[in-house]
């Protein structure tokens, strides 16, 4: 059994876009302890189960990444795909948490192991970016700087400790539009220091850089603002802001006591998990 953890983009500017329409991003990417989990087992054929509390969001879905990436990976690797594979499902779909793709990156881990495939880390990393641009960070597990369209990973600073609270309102954003919903000029990338002295220091940071995807979001899905403005009216709170297209947001707070606090004062239709950044 492998966890596919949530990823969060501490902060996301939109840099750029290339001539096939893919926009260029700087971002901080950390991951938390919420997680889908994968199990795989031998089989005669290639079949997928999925259970947890996120299942029926992918009901009527027969072919998601699960399943794409292990058909990828047998035939880069030239075996035939035959396992069974199991899903848990508890990151929301369409979060900007990345749960798909993290579900994907533990398949192709889990499989290689299954399989016994020998493969070369920089060709299971390009095999991962064919599945989509979050996949090879959700491979590599740990805070990174990403570029590019998400596939160039720089190790990042060690992060202060803290607890994260992640909140969705119970509304699913695409991804392909929010990027269509944006407008306005692109931002400059700025420079990485040496790390961060403590949360209040990190929590400055994250404020200067923001994420650049959050208007379009709203002009989207206007109950991202509420989300966005109760965190930060909560006691504690050092930082709260949109992940990724969202329409998941999160704050982070000193001690998992502030956060649990923060969550249970939220209205009860709204989707929240109180943790910790790993």
């Amino acid at each position: 059994m492998l966890p596919a953890r949530a990823k969060v983009n501490l902060w996301l500017k939109v840099v750029g876009r290339r001539p096939d329409g893919f926009h260029l991003l700087d971002s901080l990417i950390a991951f938390t302890d919420l997680a889908d989990e994968i199990e795989v087992a031998p089989a005669s054929d290639l079949s997928l189960q999925i259970g947890g509390p996120g299942a029926a969001s992918l009901e009527g879905d027969p072919d998601n990444l699960v399943l794409k990436a292990a058909r990828l990976l047998a035939g880069r690797a030239g075996v035939a795909p035959r396992a069974a594979l199991r899903l848990t499902k508890r990151i929301p779909v369409a979060a900007g948490l990345g749960g798909g793709s993290a579900d994907a990156a533990a398949t192709l881990l889990a499989l290689i192991e299954l399989w016994r495939i020998a493969m070369p880390q920089e060709e299971l990393f390009d095999l991962a970016a064919t599945l989509g641009a979050d996949v090879p960070m959700c491979l590599a597990g740990r805070p990174a700087l990403a570029s590019g369209i998400g596939e160039r990973l720089a190790p990042a600073p060690a992060l202060p400790a803290c607890a994260i609270l992640l909140v969705n309102p119970g509304v699913a954003l695409p991804t392909p539009a929010v990027f269509g919903a944006r407008q306005g000029s692109f931002s400059a990338a700025l420079p990485i220091g040496d790390g961060w002295q403590d949360l209040g220091d990190f929590a400055r940071d994250l404020a200067r850089r923001g994420n650049d995807l959050t208007k379009a979001a709203i002009s989207l899905r206007p109950e991202v603002a509420d989300v966005i403005a109760r965190l930060q009216r909560s006691d504690g709170v050092a930082h709260a802001a949109m992940s990724g297209s969202g329409a998941t947001c999160f704050a982070l707070y000193g001690t998992i006591e502030e956060a649990q606090r923060a969550a249970s004062l939220l209205p009860a239709s709204w989707w929240r998990h109180t943790g910790r950044l790993v």
